[in-house]
C-alpha cells in the first residue's frame, strides 16, 4: 500500500532523487550538480570495472550469449529483473549497472532530425513533440562535448553542426559501401559516434580491438560511468549502487514524498526526497510507475491519463548480409561506420509515411560468424565446414534498417500478474505487434540494402524477418506533450498529475524517429535540468 506510515528505516531527507544511472541520469545528475542542491542517484545495478569486461578476454563473444547478453532473460545477472516479452515479436534489452545501457552501446550517436519533432504537422500522423529541433540544439552541442563525439562535418541530411573529434576511417568495408551506394545515387555519410579517434578528456583514442558492445576495456568508447559520472561525483553527487526501488510513495498533498528501496544487504529502505527524478528507461519508468498505485492514484502514478506504458516503440531493425570475395574489416574498428539517409522523409509513394536510416557495418567476429551462419544456413557441419567458412570469416557486409516505430497505444508496458523478480516486485510485461506501415517500411529497407549489396559485389545476401536485432530502444511509455489528458509529462519533463515526480529517459519520446537514441535522450535530460534550474524558485506551481 502507498503511504509513508512504515516502520522501514528512513534515510535522511534529499534535494533531488534520480533513479537509474544510465545515459539520461547521469547527464541531468551532473547538470543539476551546479545547484550545490542534495542530490542522490539509486541504481539497481552495480559499477563495472573495465578489467571484468569480456573484451579483456578471448571468450568475449561467447561471453555475448552468457553475463554479457543484451537481452537480461538470458543474462539473469543479480542486477537484472525479467521481462515478460512472450507476446512481441521484439524481445526488450537493457543492462542495469551504473552507466546502464551505454556499457553496452555500439555508440552510434545520430541525432533526431528536424522533422521527428513535426510528423502529424508533415505527415498527419501521430502527434508533434511540445518542442523542436532547435530548442535542443545547444543542448546536443553540450552533450556531444561531455561525450565526445566523432564525425564530420557538412552532412546534408542535418543542420550545420561540428562533432568534436574526426570521424571513424571507413577503412576497406566503408570504401566498399560509399562506392557501391555512389554507383545508385543515394546519400551517404561517415557515422558520427561516441568513440575516441583522437585522444579526448584525457581518454585514450580507439585501438580497434574488437566489437565494442561488451564493454569498452580501453575506455575509448563513451560510456557515461566515465564520462558523466566522475564530473557529477566530482561536484557532489552521491551515487548508491546495487539499490533497487520499488515504490514511489506519495503524501496527502499529492505529491512524491521518497521511494522506498531495497539497500545492497536487501534491507528495506525509505529515501525521503523533495524531487524524484524518473531515468529507468522505457520499460522500467513505467514498471515503478505503475507498481507505485495506491487509493489516489488507483491506476498507477501519474496514469490519470491512462498513458503510462502505453505507445512502446522499439525499433523494428532487419540487418541485410552479404559476402565479398575478398577480405574486409571484419571487427577490427568499430562496428558503425557511416549511414545513409536517402529515405529518412516520407516519400507517399512508397507505401508508407515517415522512414529510415540505413546503417553501414563492419563484420564480426570469429566466433558469432560461426554461430550466425550456421543458424542461417549458410555454414554446414561436416568435411566443407571449414573450406565454407573461409569464405564467410571477415568478409561479411551488413546493413541495418532502422525504421521508425510510431507510437500506437496497443503497444505497452503493464504489470505481470504471476512473474517477479529477486525481490518480488511485478516483472514488466510487453504487448507488441508490428504496424502495416511498419512492415511495409521494413520491405522497402531491405530491397534498398539489398540494392546496395549488389552493387558493393556481395553475394549471399540474405535477411532474416523473425530477428529484428534487439536493438534496447525502449521509447514512449510516457509521452511529453501539453495536454494532461494525452500526454504524462509537459514540455519540461514534469508530470502532469505529480508536480514533483519528473521524468528524463527515452519513455517521454512522442515519436521514435529513425536514429538510435542516445544523442536525443541525453539532450533531452540536459534540457530538463535546465529547465528546472530555471524554475526553482516556482518548480511545483
Amino acid at each position: 500500500m502507498n503511504d509513508t506510515a512504515s516502520p522501514r528505516p528512513t534515510d535522511d531527507m534529499v534535494d533531488v532523487l534520480i533513479i537509474g544511472s544510465g545515459a539520461s541520469g547521469a547527464a541531468v545528475a551532473w547538470s543539476l550538480a551546479d545547484t550545490r542542491m542534495r542530490i542522490l542517484c539509486l541504481e539497481q545495478g552495480d559499477w563495472v570495472k573495465p578489467t571484468d569486461y569480456p573484451t579483456n578476454g578471448r571468450d568475449w563473444e561467447a561471453r555475448r550469449f552468457g553475463d554479457a547478453d543484451i537481452l537480461p532473460n538470458r543474462r539473469g545477472l543479480k542486477a537484472d529483473y525479467p521481462v515478460n516479452d512472450d507476446n512481441s515479436i521484439m524481445k526488450v534489452a537493457n543492462y542495469n549497472a551504473v552507466g546502464g545501457a551505454t556499457v553496452h552501446y555500439t555508440a552510434h550517436f545520430p541525432r533526431m532530425h528536424p522533422s521527428d519533432f513535426k510528423v502529424k504537422t508533415l505527415d498527419g500522423v501521430a502527434d508533434d513533440w511540445p518542442l523542436d529541433y532547435w530548442t535542443l540544439e545547444p543542448y546536443f552541442a553540450e552533450n556531444d562535448r561531455m561525450m565526445g563525439v566523432a564525425g564530420l562535418a557538412g552532412d546534408p541530411s542535418y543542420p550545420p553542426h561540428t562533432p568534436t573529434m574526426p570521424p571513424v576511417p571507413l577503412g576497406r568495408t566503408g570504401t566498399r559501401y560509399a562506392q557501391a551506394t555512389n554507383k545508385l545515387g543515394w546519400h551517404w555519410w561517415p557515422s558520427e559516434i561516441a568513440i575516441n579517434t583522437v585522444e579526448y578528456d584525457g581518454r585514450a583514442a580507439c585501438i580497434n580491438l574488437g566489437n565494442c558492445t561488451p564493454g569498452c576495456a580501453q575506455g575509448a568508447k563513451a560510456s557515461v560511468d566515465i564520462t558523466y559520472w566522475p564530473a557529477a561525483i566530482r561536484a557532489g553527487v552521491e551515487l548508491r549502487a546495487n539499490c533497487r526501488v520499488r515504490e514511489i510513495l506519495t503524501n496527502e498533498h499529492g505529491m512524491a514524498s521518497g521511494v522506498v528501496y531495497y539497500d545492497p544487504t536487501g534491507v528495506e529502505r525509505f529515501q525521503p526526497a523533495e524531487v524524484v527524478i524518473l531515468a529507468a528507461n522505457g520499460v522500467g519508468t513505467p514498471r515503478l510507475l505503475l507498481n507505485s498505485a495506491s487509493g489516489r492514484f488507483p491506476k498507477g502514478l501519474a496514469n490519470a491519463s491512462d498513458l503510462v506504458g502505453r505507445n512502446l516503440m522499439l525499433h523494428p531493425w532487419p540487418m541485410v548480409s552479404g559476402y565479398c570475395d575478398e577480405e574486409m574489416d571484419g571487427d577490427r574498428a568499430p562496428q558503425t561506420v557511416m549511414w545513409g539517409k536517402e529515405f529518412y522523409e516520407t516519400d507517399r509513394s512508397r507505401g508508407f509515411v515517415r522512414g529510415y536510416t540505413l546503417q553501414y557495418s563492419r563484420g564480426t567476429g570469429p566466433v558469432n560468424e560461426a554461430v550466425s551462419s550456421m543458424v542461417a544456413g549458410r555454414l554446414p557441419w561436416g568435411k566443407d565446414h571449414h573450406r565454407v567458412y573461409r569464405t564467410l570469416y571477415h568478409r561479411r557486409l551488413q546493413i541495418g534498417i532502422a525504421c521508425e516505430d510510431l507510437p500506437e497505444a496497443h503497444n505497452r508496458v503493464t504489470l505481470d500478474p504471476v512473474l517477479k523478480d529477486s525481490h518480488g516486485i511485478p516483472a514488466p510485461k510487453i504487448d507488441y505487434t508490428l504496424s502495416d506501415n511498419t512492415k511495409a517500411m521494413m520491405e522497402h529497407g531491405i530491397a534498398r540494402a539489398t540494392q546496395i549489396l549488389e552493387a558493393a559485389g556481395a553475394k549471399n545476401i540474405s535477411c532474416s524477418r523473425s530477428v529484428l536485432n534487439y536493438p534496447g530502444h525502449l521509447l514512449g511509455t510516457a509521452r511529453m506533450g501539453l495536454d494532461p489528458e494525452r500526454s504524462v509529462v509537459n514540455e519540461w519533463g514534469r508530470c502532469h498529475d505529480v508536480r514533483n515526480l519528473f521524468i528524463v529517459d527515452g519513455s517521454i519520446w512522442v515519436t521514435s524517429g529513425g536514429v538510435n537514441p542516445t544523442s536525443t535522450i541525453q539532450a533531452l535530460a540536459l534540457y530538463i535540468a535546465d529547465q528546472m534550474k530555471q524554475r526553482l524558485a516556482n518548480l511545483f506551481d
